[in-house]
């Protein structure tokens, strides 16, 4: 399509020179038809033009014995010559310069149209193929782009993953007081790969004829003082202590008591954890755990064991 519109416009071009080499300019000389000689006495540009003359006035004629007078001398006879005809001579006006047909400056001015037209009409295919260009270097870059965010996804999701698998996850466990008779001991563990930091450990009390009877999550009043500490990996310590001696002063009534020691009401322990990591970015370095056990209170013999609904078994 691109060469069919270059020799559209060459043809264009040629026809317009065509059309003014076939017209004549204004002021060229017109030649006399052929066939017809020029008058005598004239010459080809030259223009003569012959004296009007009078018509006379009717005179009475008189015969002469002597034979006809002439009028202008008053000769008398046929010595007299006959007064010749008088032809007055008018020189033409100055004629212009013929001007050629296609004079030069027609033909430089159309020249450099045409080259105007031809570095027009290539820089016409080279903006057009430039635009091609660019066209398909957008769509590349815009690959390039979208398998650069799926890769940068991609190493995002494996870097949290590692993260995640590198921070410390502190984990609840119960286990008996050897100190203390019918004692036990709430423990947190730090059962991940980095060190984890406790900023704080709050726990409550519930009582509840089973899980059923528990609130769907756990609520904790004021936060209660606590050091902040730094475990190591597989490192513990105990965030809680509890007895058989403790039951007394949890129930606050003999009433209650009696319903604990008859299994018609049991005591839920409860409590979370907040800590933090050392690797995480700074909004992700906060943690919790929360945990949940149910005190057996026995005739002689007590137990504390992991209980309770999920939510209070959530780890973030």
């Amino acid at each position: 399509m691109i060469r069919k519109g270059f020799v559209f416009v060459i043809l264009l071009m040629g026809s317009a020179a065509v059309g003014q080499t076939a017209v004549s300019p204004p002021g060229s000389v017109p030649h006399a038809p052929q066939g017809r000689p020029l008058a005598a006495g004239t010459q080809a540009g030259s223009t003569f033009h012959a004296a009007p003359t009078r018509p006379s006035a009717p005179a009475t004629v008189r015969e002469n014995p002597k034979g006809p007078a002439n009028a202008a001398t008053g000769c008398v006879g046929s010595g007299c010559d006959e007064e010749p005809q008088h032809i007055t001579v008018v020189n033409p006006p100055p004629q212009p310069a013929p001007v050629p047909v296609w004079p030069w400056h027609a033909r430089i001015s159309w020249a450099a149209d045409l080259v105007l037209v031809l570095l027009a009409y290539a820089a016409l295919l080279m903006g057009l193929s430039l635009l091609r260009k660019i066209e398909q270097q957008s769509k590349y870059c815009e690959e390039a782009a979208a398998a650069a965010a799926e890769s940068a996804q991609a190493v995002m999701l494996q870097v949290k993953s590692m993260v995640e698998a590198e921070r410390p996850w502190i984990l609840v466990d119960v286990e008996p007081d050897r100190a203390a008779e019918n004692g036990f001991l709430v423990t947190a563990t730090n059962r991940g790969r980095s060190p984890a930091r406790i900023e704080a450990a709050d726990d409550a009390v519930a009582f509840a004829a089973n899980e059923a009877g528990l609130k769907e999550h756990p609520e904790f009043g004021e936060s209660k003082p606590f050091v902040p500490l730094i475990l190591l990996p597989g490192e513990r310590t105990v965030i809680k202590e509890f007895s058989r001696g403790d039951v007394n002063e949890l129930c606050g009534s003999e009433e209650r008591l009696k319903k604990v020691e008859d299994w018609e009401e049991r005591i839920y322990l409860y409590g979370r954890i907040e800590y933090r990591d050392l690797i995480s970015p700074r909004d992700e370095q906060t943690h919790e755990s929360t945990w949940c056990c149910w005190y057996i209170h026995g005739r002689q013999k007590s137990g504390l064991v992991t209980a309770g609904p999920r939510a209070y078994h959530a780890h973030s």
